[in-house]
């Protein structure tokens, strides 16, 4: 006599649902390409940046979703969401968001808020660098474009940066972020008389982890680069530290400054400084100091013992 087998509803619903938890996993990792594994794992990587917020992190991610729409969507979201490690953070700050993105011939664009455009150089790198890893880890994406609402992104010099692909970021990976970007800086030097200012606009190539303030101060001390300008601080000026703190600028620097013999005017000089950085930074006011030492009148005249504000009645119109 055989016996029949008994139909067990409980077991065989617990069946199912790990037979399609598994055929969803592989779909997924079907839409992963090699490149994106590592050997003896099949999955994908979330990037993150560390806590100091000068390289990226990546974090093992797995997902139940079967199509790329909906991997694009689940990825982008795990990328705004603090990652479970202290040691590593998101790379979108408060405010930066996806509205929307299309994906067309392998293109992906993503149009961001419009808090994209008000991120530090530093942070915005490390943004766009993480989300051309992650997803580019997807088949159906070779290259991603970035906008800003609907407008293209571009650098500091108004180019749109235009298509990116993950081997434009590789170098990124786990390594401290050494970018040199390039920018536009408008720089106030002397006339011949050393007795006006002058502006010169000049386009410089510079690492983004220093301060726009530095550089400017960097750039004056090195000199104009065109005929019929004159130095405004001695070459041999030491640059101690440069700071910005409730839109003030500090710039301290050595004694090479006080030895000056570059300009006729000592308002020269100091305005060249403090009108640079205030058109070219985000602050509104210099304060200037010696050794640390800011009670002092510069040549004789100048009081630094207060932050100043730009001084346009010094600029001589060419």
């Amino acid at each position: 006599m055989v016996q029949k087998r008994k139909y067990n509803r409980k077991y065989n619903k617990v069946f199912l649902l790990c037979l399609i938890g598994a055929l969803l996993f592989t779909a997924g990792c079907s839409l992963v390409k090699e490149s994106g594994k590592e050997s003896g794992k099949g999955g994908m990587y979330i990037y993150y940046m560390n806590m100091e917020g000068t390289s990226l992190a990546k974090v093992e991610y797995t997902t139940m979703n079967s199509t790329e729409e909906n991997m694009i969507e689940d990825m982008l979201q795990a990328m705004r969401e603090e990652p479970e490690s202290i040691e590593n953070k998101s790379v979108f700050p408060l405010g930066v968001y996806v509205r929307d993105w299309v994906l067309t011939d392998e293109i992906l664009d993503i149009h961001f808020s419009s808090a994209y455009g008000r991120m530090k150089p530093e942070e915005e790198v490390l943004l766009r660098a993480a989300v051309v890893l992650t997803l580019s880890q997807l088949k159906g994406i070779e290259y991603i474009d970035f906008f800003i609402e609907d407008e293209p992104l571009t650098d500091s010099m108004g180019n749109a940066i235009g298509y990116m692909g993950a081997e434009d970021f590789l170098q990124y990976k786990g390594s401290s972020l050494h970018l040199y970007q390039p920018r536009k800086l408008k720089l106030y030097f002397a006339n011949e008389n050393g007795d006006r200012l002058i502006s010169e606009e000049v386009s410089v190539r510079y690492n983004s982890n220093m301060s726009i303030e530095r550089l400017i101060v960097d750039q004056l001390i090195k000199g104009p680069s065109i005929d019929g300008l004159c130095p405004v601080i001695p070459p041999e000026t030491k640059v101690i530290g440069v700071s910005v703190k409730d839109t003030v600028c500090y710039v301290n620097l050595d004694d090479g400054f006080l030895n000056n013999t570059c300009v006729s005017d000592p308002r020269v000089a100091v305005y060249a400084m403090v009108n640079s950085i205030v058109d070219g930074g985000a602050s509104s006011q210099v304060q200037i100091s010696v050794n640390g030492e800011s009670n002092i009148k510069y040549m004789g005249i100048i009081d630094l013992s207060k932050p100043l504000s730009r001084d346009q009645n010094l600029v001589e119109e060419r």
